[in-house]
């Protein structure tokens, strides 16, 4: 599990295609890596898959390279890295868990002196798991939406966020990895269930007997 709080952006040293996928390095490390680290690149969680003195490689596979921008990656790109979360680390973002729902494309931007905002539309089956004031995770960092329409989003980028990650390079065309927040999907999911099978009206208020659903106490069992 991740943050979306991006460590640093680092440069791609190479691409290597293959029958099975794409090989990946970076041109980075932390010095106290081990080989099976989970690492969240731009986003996606990847396995280290080798080590050398100056970077890491990860081996993506087929179905990880369609769905991301992983394989859109040139030597010299630059993307976003950090470390899976420990127990009793800070936790500055929100929950990411590195499974990118889908991608996302850039399709305005705005600057100006006072902000630097970024209008984003993802796919459509994932719209309405975003949410005014809620999380999102665009390539690995975490957001709040500052702003929503039909079928697009907006975040406001802080001067942090502009220098430690490489959203503000991104042009007008970019897909992001996008990933919903988990909580979102969990209730939007439990609710589009509930109407499916009659328990919930259209109104939004319980149909029917539902203490079915509900947990039972310990001196209620049987």
């Amino acid at each position: 599990m991740f943050t979306g709080i991006v460590e640093r952006a680092v440069e791609v040293t190479s691409v290597e295609d293959h029958k099975g996928g794409r090989r990946i390095a970076l041109g980075h490390r932390w010095g106290d890596e081990s080989h099976g680290e989970s690492i969240a690149v731009n986003g996606c969680c990847l396995t280290i898959s080798d080590m050398a003195s100056d970077s890491l490689a990860f081996d993506v596979i087929r179905e990880t390279l369609d769905k991301t921008n992983l394989g859109d990656l040139s030597i010299g790109d630059r993307v976003h890295v950090e470390r899976a979360l420990r127990v009793g680390d800070r936790f500055d973002g929100h929950i990411v868990q590195g499974h990118v729902d889908g991608q996302a494309e850039l399709i305005d931007r705005t600057v100006t002196p006072e902000e630097w905002r970024l209008r984003v539309r993802p796919p459509s089956e994932l719209v309405p798991f975003v949410l005014t004031k809620g999380s999102v995770c665009i390539d690995g960092v975490s957001l709040t939406v500052a702003g929503l329409g039909p079928d697009w989003f907006e975040v406001a980028l802080i001067p942090t966020t502009l220098d430690l990650t490489a959203l503000g390079e991104r042009e007008v065309g970019w897909h992001f990895n996008f990933e919903a927040d988990v909580m979102a999907k969990g209730v939007v999911e439990t609710v589009r269930r509930l109407f499916a099978s009659g328990d919930l009206s259209a109104d939004g208020l319980p149909s029917g007997d539902l203490s079915a659903m509900m947990p039972r106490r310990r001196d209620d069992a049987d």
